[in-house]
């Protein structure tokens, strides 16, 4: 990533203090199992340790520490039973989901052998979990639970809290970054249209506005040969040329490419939506020449680089390069009546860690369709198997919703115009699909990634409280 960032996940226990004076034995156990419960969490967040929590008064001390680091989730151990005075105080000020992890210690208890401090120690997470979620419901808290064990391991276990930690991430990821408008959105697409303030209020994410009078003279400064030199062997590495290349062809290229990475950085850029409408000609023409390929290094690096100045498929693809690793722009090109699949892709800066199938191509056009000017157009080469799509859309009220879908990519033709395709089967068909897809209104672009992704992008949902409509999974 250009620009790091890391969510930040409260984490605490609970547990009944009335138990703890009449069985001493549960407190070096419950303080081992919360160490050993912290040790779970991946280390791609940071843990605000919110402690063993037994009375009102340190769940207050937990809710504090807790809104001071502007926690993005909360996960609360249930070590036995407790009642809900020992997690209110801690959550009710937070406005993130409360993730009730019920895990057993044991797979199951010796019926024969067990007393009351065994019991209450090693089989009885799940006792509270219920009340716990009605009180939550109550406060008007996002809330969910997980049930497992301890012993043996429990893939389903981990596997759920690094997904709550990867939806995390989006959150943190949206509160320190910025979004970069270059331009505006391409004239009449009013589906792309965005109120800035709104943005800010709802999904915590800034807006940066840049001029193109600024941005062609980005690279006057840049001078360091052997930094423009090591960028342009990157490109070449990056992409086949149709025609080959040399570091000399695509130097001024790399030029931009160290300078748009400079920019990012001083700017703390996660995502970028830029549309130019000009003549194309001297400064100007030079650059937008080379936008496309120029993006993507960026995208490459985790930066989401939208084109024709969509802000929220900029988010939709920031979204899935950070739970998935990969999240490129797509839209819908055609349907294939015959084999029953939707042909979806779209031309511009693409994403390298989706090109699974094949390394990414670059060529020279003299027309960008439905732009001023022409230059290098980039295609990426997704591979063959599940992918998921992405797109993001506001109500009329400006609130915002995610549309998602699962389908699977097939091998076949497609189109050889310069632009990413990908054939994709929806478990609907294709028409259907298509019906459902629209009349969800997912404004014209969106994002893709491979994979099956929608369990995760629940989880996001939840954490950005937007609602989601699932198409097909």
């Amino acid at each position: 990533m250009l620009v790091e960032t890391k969510a930040k996940v409260g984490v605490f226990s609970i547990a009944l203090g009335a138990y703890l004076p009449q069985f001493p034995s549960l407190v070096p156990e419950f303080e081992k199992q919360f160490d050993d419960f912290k040790k779970t969490i991946p280390d791609t967040v940071e843990i605000i340790d919110g402690g063993m929590i037994t009375t009102k008064e340190q769940s207050q001390a937990a809710g504090d520490k807790f809104r001071a680091a502007d926690v993005d989730l909360v996960f609360m151990q249930l070590l036995t039973y407790a009642t809900s005075y020992n997690m209110l105080p801690a959550v009710k000020d937070l406005d993130v989901p409360v993730v009730l992890v019920n895990v057993q210690k044991l797979k199951a208890l010796d019926y024969d052998h067990t007393d009351i401090a065994s019991w209450l120690g090693e089989g009885y997470a799940c006792g509270a979990v219920g009340e716990m979620v009605a009180d939550l419901e109550r406060f008007g808290k996002r809330h969910a639970v997980i049930t497992g064990v301890v012993e043996g391991g429990d893939p389903g276990v981990a596997a759920e809290i690094e997904d709550w930690c990867k939806a995390a991430q989006v959150r943190r990821r949206f509160r320190d970054t910025n979004i970069a408008q270059i331009g505006r959105p391409y004239p009449g697409m009013m589906d792309l249209y965005i109120d800035e303030s709104n943005l800010y209020r709802r999904m915590h994410l800034y807006t940066k506005q840049f001029d193109w009078e600024k941005m062609w003279a980005i690279a006057d400064d840049i001078n360091d040969e052997a930094a423009i030199k090591a960028k342009a062997q990157d490109i070449l590495d990056t992409f086949d040329i149709e025609g080959g290349g040399s570091i000399e062809e695509v130097w001024e290229m790399a030029k931009y490419v160290v300078a748009f990475e400079q920019w990012v950085k001083d700017e703390k850029l996660g995502l970028i939506a830029s549309h130019y409408d000009g003549y194309a000609t001297g400064k100007a023409g030079v650059l937008d020449s080379m936008l496309i390929p120029a993006f993507s290094m960026l995208i490459k690096q985790g930066t989401a680089c939208a084109v024709e100045g969509d802000m929220k498929v900029a988010m939709a693809m920031s979204i899935l390069k950070t739970i998935s690793g990969t999240g490129q722009l797509a839209e819908m090109y055609s349907i294939d009546f015959n084999d029953d699949i939707a042909i979806i892709g779209h031309s511009g800066s693409g994403d390298y860690d989706i090109s699974q199938a094949k390394k990414p191509t670059m060529k020279i056009v003299k027309v960008f369709h439905g732009k001023t000017g022409g230059g290098y157009l980039t295609q990426f080469y997704p591979p063959t198997g599940d992918i998921t799509y992405l797109a993001i859309t506001q109500d009329g009220d400006g609130h915002f919703k995610f549309v998602a879908a699962e389908g699977v990519n097939e091998e076949g033709k497609v189109l050889s115009i310069g632009d990413t395709n990908m054939r994709t089967r929806f478990s609907i068909g294709a028409r259907e699909f298509v019906n459902q897809w629209s009349e969800a209104g997912p404004t014209h672009h969106f994002g893709a990634a491979v994979g099956r992704h929608i369990h995760t992008i629940e989880k996001v949902a939840k954490i950005m409280n937007v609602p989601l409509q699932i198409v097909t999974r």
